[in-house]
């Protein structure tokens, strides 16, 4: 669904900048000291949609740095008012960043992030859309070089059609799940679960929740898909990829 464009958005943007990442030490080669000299270990939401989840988890984890990602500016006022509004105490731990998951490179150098949180993301169902889900390969293998060895991933979905394309792409690499559910609250992996909006929606309507965590193993290596690379990205928006 399409959000409704925001009244004085920029102005509400601007009142909130402390939120939002600063360019000033892009690509973070230690993301956690952006957040804070006492963070230990780095958190990445891509897709925060209204930012209830991302306000939540830096809330119950205080020692964590957690950036949450969001393409929609008009979501990224939401998440950030959200996140001054004291309901969830000052969470000087959480930033938020205007951007897009292909962009990823710009902004964490590779191993410097501990978890990846997708949640309820976009299925693109139609079959030539494939590669724009971002749990297709190509997004993994970008997630996987970013995390550092033992980082996971945790993807959450009501979509099981593209929960079970996630299953094939994970295998594509390789790899197997640590964790893979498909009715979540009523699973033992639901204790301490952080819901997001969309999840408490589709719960309350009895759709079940699909779950699984991918733990990137130590050592582990796979190669870095181009296209996402300073090189590759100037070459598609050149017009000639």
């Amino acid at each position: 669904m399409r959000m409704r464009k925001k009244k004085n958005g920029q102005a509400r943007l601007d009142a909130c900048r402390n939120r939002l990442l600063s360019e000033s030490s892009l690509p973070m080669e230690n993301p956690a000291r952006e957040v804070s000299a006492e963070a230990d270990r780095v958190y990445l939401e891509i897709g925060a949609g209204k930012g209830g989840f991302a306000c939540e988890m830096a809330r119950r984890e205080p020692s964590a740095a957690y950036f949450a990602m969001e393409r929609v500016t008009d979501c990224v006022v939401l998440c950030a008012e959200r996140a001054e509004s004291g309901e969830y105490g000052e969470l000087p731990n959480l930033k938020f960043i205007n951007d897009t998951a292909d962009n990823l490179l710009s902004l964490f150098a590779l191993g410097t992030v501990d978890k990846i949180f997708l949640n309820f993301s976009d299925p693109w169902p139609k079959k030539g859309y494939a590669k724009r889900r971002l749990t297709h390969r190509r997004y993994l293998a970008l997630y996987l070089n970013l995390l550092s060895d033992g980082g996971e991933i945790r993807f959450k979905t009501d979509n099981v059609g593209l929960f079970d394309f996630t299953l094939e792409e994970i295998s594509s690499l390789g790899l197997t799940p640590e964790v893979v559910t498909r009715d979540l609250h009523a699973s033992e992996y639901n204790a301490g679960n952080v819901m997001t909006e969309y999840e408490r929606s589709f719960s309350e309507q009895g759709m079940k929740i699909n779950m699984l965590t991918l733990k990137k193993p130590e050592g582990f290596s796979v190669e870095l898909p181009y296209d996402f690379t300073e090189d590759g990205r100037r070459r598609y928006l050149n017009g000639r990829d």
